[in-house]
This record gives C-alpha cells, structure tokens and sequence, in this order.
C-alpha cells in the first residue's frame, strides 16, 4: 500500500510538475517568437494603412494591432511553459472586458488577425504565421482595390421656409435619401444620403445660389448614421 502511494507521488512529480508545470523555453525561442510575431505585426500595420477606407484613419488603432501582436505572443508562451501561471492567466484575462466601441466592422477582421498571428507566433508556427499573414494580406489587398460603383456622402444644408420648394426640386436631380430634417424657427437643417458616382458637386454650387440657403455641407462617410 505505502509502495503504491510512493509510486503515485513520484510520479506526479516527476512527469507532472517537472515536465508540465514547469517546461523549459529558450531564450532563442522567446526571441524568434517575438521576433516573428514584430514581423507579423508591422505587416498587419502597413496592410491596415494600405487598405482602411473609413473616414477618420487612427494611428493609434493601427499601433494597437503590432503591439498586441506580440503581447498574444507572450500569453502564448507563458501558458505553454507553466500550467500554474495559465490557469491564473485565465482567471484573469475572463474578467477582462474591452469598451472601445469599433467604428469599422473590418477593424475587427484585423485585431482577430492580430491575435492569431500572436499565438501562432508564440507555439513557434513561424512558418504558419508568415504563410498566412501573406495570403490574408493579399486578400485584403485585393479587396481594398475593388472599385465601387458610386460613394456616398451627407449633404447638409440650411436653409429658410421660403426656400423648400426650390431646394426639394433641387435635390430631386439627385439620387438621395432624407436623413433628418430639424426646424430651428424660420431656419431648416436638412440631412440627406446622397450617392455619387463620380465627382461631381455642381449641384452645390446651384443650392448655393437659391434665395434662402444659409449653407450647404457634403462629406463622406460609410453609411454609418446616427440620429
């Protein structure tokens, strides 16, 4: 019976604690992980800038993405090596909880790609990282040179009570959707989707002209509209 239970200790110590809990990593694979994963990541970064077509283009976002790239890398390493540490990392990381809101749906496409090179990174898949950040870069390449058939924009414009008339047959020339339209006393502020396929704003110019328009305001957006 003491046999037994002597046997059963050293083993769990011996096949467990040593070789689990506790594995080995060497500083030539800590530097080739997060030498791999600063590579992935400053591809991920020139991919970003290449093809974001939003409004409002972030640095800072973009920065984001290299440098959770390697800090995936090191979780991923950090939980290969010690049992312990990653069940604490774990318990940790579920109670984590990120408010930024993402204003770009594709935004999401790259900070997932930027987890996935961190952990592949970090399993020391150097070759699966670098094959798959080239063939995702591509398609997103491609992708961003796709040509759109028109674009769309917010045409703003100000105007008084006496001016409806010739600003609705106006904007009937043009392919546009009401937004929003708010009445300040005499003065109106009309928002429009309006799509163009190329371009042309002549037709500001004409609105300009109306007796009765304070101002007219165009800019791009992505079709993304809050009241």
């Amino acid at each position: 019976m003491n046999n037994t239970t002597t046997t059963f200790d050293d083993i769990l110590k011996k096949s467990f604690l040593n070789d689990v809990m506790f594995g080995n990593l060497s500083v030539i694979d800590i530097l080739l992980g997060l030498l791999t994963a600063f590579i992935t990541g400053a591809f991920i970064y020139f991919i970003y800038k290449q093809t974001y077509k939003g409004v409002l283009y972030s640095p800072s976002f973009n920065a984001t993405l290299l440098v959770m790239t390697m800090i995936t890398c090191l979780v991923i390493m950090t939980i290969s090596t010690n049992v312990v540490l990653s069940l604490g990392m774990v318990g940790a990381l579920s109670i984590v909880r990120f408010r930024t809101a993402i204003k770009d749906p594709l935004d999401v496409v790259f900070m997932f790609w930027a987890i996935a090179a961190g952990i592949s990174s970090g399993a020391g898949l150097y070759f699966l990282t670098f094959i798959g950040a080239a063939i995702i870069g591509l398609v997103l390449m491609l992708l961003s040179k796709k040509k759109h058939v028109d674009t769309m924009y917010l045409l703003v414009v100000h105007y008084t009570e006496e001016a409806s008339d010739d600003v609705r047959k106006e904007l009937q020339k043009l392919d546009h959707t009401l937004k929003s339209k708010i009445m300040r006393k005499n003065v109106i502020e009309q928002t429009s989707e309006v799509r163009l396929k190329i371009d042309n704003t002549a037709f500001m110019t004409r609105l300009n002209e109306i007796e009765g328009v304070r101002d007219v305001s165009l800019v791009q957006y992505n079709g993304d509209y809050a009241v």
